[in-house]
């Protein structure tokens, strides 16, 4: 059996003879273990896989040179001076032109944004590194990031390439360790979920060839209803009439509370509406939602939520301002009227200050059960659940369904059909 030459990682060897597709060792820079790799053929540049014990794998690049192999003459040049751009880039050329072909204008020069240890630099991050850099929603970042880190410190990752060896029993163990500590099966499916995308990520860019996650169980949430709850019609409407009607912040919670209930946004949703967002698609007012994932929704206004925003908009007097936050603060120790309400605000100052008034007491009552309520109420008027799934920027149908209080009304129940 032939023996396969012995190379350093990232280094050029010299092969007269190399056939298309045959297993080469090659040696670490910074581990004992031979890794053994497959080298996909091309004329003089080759990618390479290779894998170490415990199913880690990575790409290498290696050039294969011809044994004649001999290299061009290096130019040398002042520090600093450019070398001319290729005949094919720069538009000159060695002989007269073809008639009727114009030559190109002449380029500017461009200048060089990244230095070229700004370039090796990123050349060099890790892809683990890069997936979290690609997460853009910075809710999700900061979930993500807690559940990462909780994970690396369980398994005792210390770089990002230590992933790279993770395999299902990690993920197993961690798990365990997770339901001992009591957690809601919701928090555990979440970060197995955070920790799944992220070995995704490395199946695709090929440092791995098994995300480990899959095929570890995961908690059910013991129902399909989820555990955002819902309030009844009455309540809706009892916390829409709460808010002052004749004062500016009346007018505008009345609008915010409005647009949760009709429209069944998200409380970042609602925080990142301008004025602009409204507009006129076919000759219906709709609603232009930047949802999660940077993904637009448009939603038609329903016309008491659109009465309620144009008496809010005629009494703050920004409505010709486009670029301006829809929902501004009233008052501000700090005078500046002009940012946008925080989620923060929405959730102490609106919601949560109006159901206290009405006496709604629910456990995990918050802004996300005005979605929930707007969901079950589409559906119970008769929505189609994939046009509500559309409606509420769901990715899944599922997530949808835990949305559906059809059948936890507690005045549906078969209690109040019993008589004597």
């Amino acid at each position: 059996m032939k023996t396969a030459p012995k190379v350093t990682i990232g280094t050029r060897f010299t092969s007269p003879t190399w056939p298309e597709r045959e297993p080469v060792e090659i040696v670490g820079q910074t581990r004992k273990e031979w890794l053994v790799a497959e080298i996909t053929a091309s004329p003089n540049w080759r990618q390479a896989r290779y894998r170490i014990r415990k199913d880690h794998v990575a790409k290498i690049p290696i050039e294969i040179l011809p044994a004649d192999f001999t290299p061009a003459p290096q130019v040398l040049r002042p520090s600093g001076v450019a070398l001319p751009p290729p005949v094919e880039l720069s538009g000159a050329s060695n002989g007269p032109e073809p008639v009727g072909v114009p030559a190109l204008p002449p380029q500017p020069p461009q200048e060089r944004m990244l230095t070229r240890a700004e370039f090796q630099r990123l050349s060099d991050i890790p892809p683990e590194a890069e997936w979290f850099a690609n997460i853009t929603n910075p809710n999700t970042r900061r979930a993500y990031r807690n559940d990462i880190s909780q994970f690396m410190k369980f398994v005792g990752i210390e770089q990002f390439t230590e992933f790279r060896m993770v395999n299902r029993a990690h993920v197993i163990a961690w798990r365990k360790s997770l339901e001992e500590k009591a957690l809601a099966p919701a928090t555990i499916r979440r970060k197995l979920s955070a920790l799944s995308d992220l070995f995704d990520y490395l199946c695709k860019e090929n440092a791995i060839t098994i995300n480990p996650v899959h095929g570890v169980e995961r908690p059910t949430e013991g129902s399909n209803e989820g555990k955002t709850p819902a309030i009844s019609d009455d309540q809706a409407r009892q916390l829409l009439s709460a808010p002052d009607p004749t004062t500016l912040k009346g007018k505008r919670d009345r609008a915010i509370l409005a647009l949760l209930l009709y429209h069944g946004l998200r409380r970042a949703e609602l925080g990142a509406l301008k004025v602009e967002h409204f507009v006129q698609r076919r000759g219906i007012m709709t609603l232009t939602v930047h949802g999660k994932r940077g993904k637009l929704r448009y939603l038609p206004v329903h016309p008491k939520a659109l009465s309620l925003v144009q008496d809010y908009l005629d009494a703050v007097g920004h409505a010709q301002d486009g670029k301006s936050p829809l929902f501004r603060p009233v008052n501000r120790p700090d005078g500046k009227l002009e940012s946008a309400l925080t989620t923060d605000s929405v959730y102490r100052n609106v919601v949560m200050h109006y159901a206290k008034a009405i006496g709604i007491s629910i456990e995990s009552f918050g802004p996300h059960s005005l979605r929930a309520t707007a969901a079950t109420n589409a559906l119970e008027n008769g929505a189609d659940i994939a046009k509500v799934q559309e409606w509420l920027g769901h990715s899944d149908i599922s997530t949808t369904r835990l949305y559906d209080k059809r059948q936890s009304r507690p005045e549906d129940s078969p209690t109040f059909r019993v008589s004597y």
